[in-house]
């Protein structure tokens, strides 16, 4: 059964750190780009990040840039978001999906495939 689950989230004061895991199975991630995404109640979805897939290329939202770092361990078909000085506005579900290493340099951050997300909430 293919699965790619989000994990790692909680309850943040601003400035905080989170780190989040993206765990695959029944596929080899190494083959796909991870994507990052997130959305929050009454908001569309937004990109986050994404990670392609042969060689680890970064791209980010402007949103986000300088503050999230995206990185991937192929050997524990595993990705991560690392989520530094938080801010209120950050506050959503995240998500991770497989995309096309295409897809992703093209500036998309998910693809046809996610599953469960991870609430992030960031509050005083």
């Amino acid at each position: 059964q293919v699965q790619l689950v989000a994990s790692g989230g909680g309850l943040v004061q601003p400035g905080g750190s989170l780190r989040l895991s993206c765990a695959a199975s029944g596929f080899t991630m190494d083959r796909y780009a991870i994507g990052w995404f997130r959305q929050a109640p009454g908001k569309e979805r937004e990109g986050v990040s994404c990670i392609s897939s042969s060689d680890s290329v970064t791209y980010y939202s402007d949103s986000v840039k300088g503050r999230f770092t995206v990185s991937r361990d192929n050997a524990k078909n595993t990705a991560y978001l690392q989520m530094n000085n938080l801010k209120p506005e950050d506050t959503a579900v995240y998500y991770c999906s497989s995309l096309t290493d295409l897809a992703c340099k093209s500036g998309y951050y998910w693809g046809g495939y996610w599953d469960q997300g991870t609430q992030v909430t960031v509050s005083s």
